[in-house]
Parts: structure tokens; sequence; C-alpha cells
């Protein structure tokens, strides 16, 4: 019976400090002091408590319902990471802003001195670079995967690409083509250029690769921002199946390059030679973009995706994975 006294006693001793140190928040040398023991006997009490698993850390947080559904996202599509954002209801401005914020912190996080970062053009992009705001400066390269349309800021992909070295201190190697060139073989030639190669080489290679994922369903796509034609053949772009525009592709539901002609003048890679890169991280906002995100995901194109709440519970109510959801 003595011993059995003397366990219950320890055991009485143990979750005290156990209460005083995880719930009322002492310090071990306050436990030291209000029970007279010696700081290490304290510190052996906490370690003999966790070892018998008395303590159990529950951590909730305020935004449980994002975490759910980062969490059922990956599981969804395999991803190694997702980071979904709250949507802010009436304003797709203010929404692509945060979830720009958001991917420009998982940039930063990811990136390493001596990396290059490959990028794509798009609002999505710009806004991530506007967000960035680096606490030290880093030693990369950032370059372009596709060539770039003049006109509009978030259509430039070189002018981003300086933006972004700049805000981290790197430097860029351009691409100085344009997005789409006027036939096949023209854009063999664009492609073999010495200059255009050794830009592309190197992003074929990047550690880390930052793209869009545009929509060509909406009147105010920016995919017609990139587009050749004023009035492209809607017709065409239908019969070819084409879901969404990844990487300035025209991509089919299976993630499959579209039968359309123009893919076949993009002075661009390929989404498939993404899969070189260590990291590939997708950014889109706004549930016009389900259906291109879906795309995106059944290509496995990306490790990692940014995303706001809203087009996060469309997405995955399509793979029928979320029920009822507001």
């Amino acid at each position: 019976m003595a011993e059995k006294k003397e366990d219950f006693e320890s055991l009485r001793q143990i979750y005290t400090v156990l209460v005083l140190h995880f719930v009322d928040g002492l310090k071990q040398s306050e436990i030291a002091t209000a029970l007279n023991l010696s700081t290490s006997k304290v510190n052996r009490l906490i370690a003999q408590g966790r070892k018998l698993g008395m303590v159990r850390i529950d951590i909730q947080s305020p935004f449980q319902r994002l975490v759910d559904l980062e969490r059922l996202l990956m599981e969804t599509a395999s991803l190694g990471a997702t980071v979904v954002t709250p949507t802010v209801s009436g304003s797709p401005d203010t929404t692509l802003q945060q979830v720009g914020r958001a991917a420009a912190n998982q940039l930063l996080e990811t990136i390493r001195d001596g990396d290059v970062i490959a990028i794509t053009g798009g609002k999505a992009i710009s806004a991530v670079v506007e967000q960035l705001q680096p606490e030290r400066t880093f030693d990369v390269t950032v370059v372009p995967l596709t060539g770039g349309v003049q006109g509009k800021f978030f259509t430039d992909v070189n002018h981003l690409a300086t933006q972004l070295a700049e805000r981290l201190g790197g430097r860029t190697m351009l691409v100085h083509a344009p997005l789409f060139a006027e036939s096949r073989e023209q854009r063999d030639m664009v492609m073999d250029m010495a200059s255009i190669r050794e830009a592309f080489d190197l992003a074929r290679k990047a550690a880390v690769a930052l793209v869009g994922i545009g929509s060509i369903n909406t009147p105010g796509s920016s995919y017609y921002d990139l587009h050749p034609m004023p009035n492209p053949d809607r017709d065409l772009l239908a019969r070819s199946g084409a879901v969404g525009e990844f990487m300035a592709h025209l991509i089919k539901d299976d993630g499959q390059i579209a039968d359309y002609p123009l893919n076949s003048q993009l002075v661009a890679l390929n989404p498939s030679e993404l899969s070189q890169c260590r990291r590939t991280i997708g950014v889109a906002a706004g549930t016009e973009k389900v259906p291109p995100i879906r795309a995106v995901l059944n290509g496995q194109f990306l490790h990692s995706l940014v995303l706001d709440e809203e087009t996060a519970s469309a997405i995955l109510k399509s793979f029928g994975k979320l029920q009822n959801v507001a």
C-alpha cells in the first residue's frame, strides 16, 4: 500500500506542476518557489508528465474553417501545401491582394540565396509582387516563363520580373520576345535564338516557379489582354475544349493542352516543363477561376496553391469533396 501511496503522491505533484505551468502560465522558476522545489526538480516533473502522456496540447485556430479547407485541398489534389485566405465579400480586388500577400509570404519562406525564380505574368502575380515585403535581400535571379505583351503592367512579364528582382535585391534575365509569334515556324525560330534559349533554359531549372491561373470565359478575363486578335473566335475556343489558361496555353479540364491554333505559336515554356522545378506555386482568386484551377490540378502542375475561401470551397465541391457549403 505504501508504494501505491507514493505513486499517487508523485503523480499528484506532477499534475500540480503541469497545471501551474501549462494552464496558469507560470515559469518553472516561479513554480519552484511556490512549491519549495528546485528548478531542476520542476523540469524533471514536467518531463515525466510528458512521458506519462499527461500533457495534451490542443491548438485551435480562429480560422479553423480555412485550415480545414487547406487540408482537404491538399488531400484531394495531392498538393504539398495550400494557403486559403478569407474572401472579402463584394471586393474582388481586396480578396486578390490578400491572396497576393499570402503567396508573397510563401515565396519568402521558400526561396534561398542562389535560387532562380521563374514567373508568369497576370493580375495574381502582380498582386504577389506588390505585396512582397522581404526583411532582407536575396541573391536570386528572376526569369520569365513566357514572352510578354505590351500594354498593361500585368501582361508585361518582363516588367513584373524586374519589379520582383528589385524587391528581393536580386537580378533578372529577361525574355525579349512577344508572347505570340505569327506562325509555328516563326515561333521555333524565336525560341532558338541564343538569348531566348538561354533564358528559357534557366527557367526550366528554376528552384521556384510562381504562376498565375487564368479564366477564359468571363468578359474581364485577362487572357483577352494577351490575345493577338481583338475578337477571338469564341466558337473555336469552345470546340477546342479549353476551360482555362495556364502559362498562356489553353488547357482542357484534364490538364492537357487544348487543340487551339495559337497554342503552337506561343513563345513560352510548356506547362509540362515545370516538372523540373523544385516547387511550383499557383496563385488565383475568384470563383470564375474554378474551371481553370481544376484543370491545373488535374494536370498535376503545382506543388502549392494559394487562393481565397470561396474559390477553395467551389473547387472542392466541383470534385465532390465538399457538400452543403454556404
